[in-house]
């Protein structure tokens, strides 16, 4: 036997659900040494800096 709801959701509490299932942009913090926004708690795709030290090399244009 399976669960059967005795009374029909109302569209109140039915949309009232649905409002915590919204999609949300990234947060994004300044790079503080490049000033560019990247995410927070990783390595700054720019710069290749993560908490001050150099990381990642970035390879430059020839």
């Amino acid at each position: 036997m399976v669960g059967v709801p005795k009374r029909r959701v109302s569209k109140q509490r039915k949309h009232l659900r649905r409002a915590q299932l919204k999609i949300e942009a990234p947060g994004l913090v300044a790079c503080p040494h490049c000033k560019t926004l990247k995410k927070p708690h990783s390595v700054c795709p720019n710069c290749g800096q993560y908490k001050g030290r150099k990381v990642l090399a970035k390879e430059e244009a020839k």
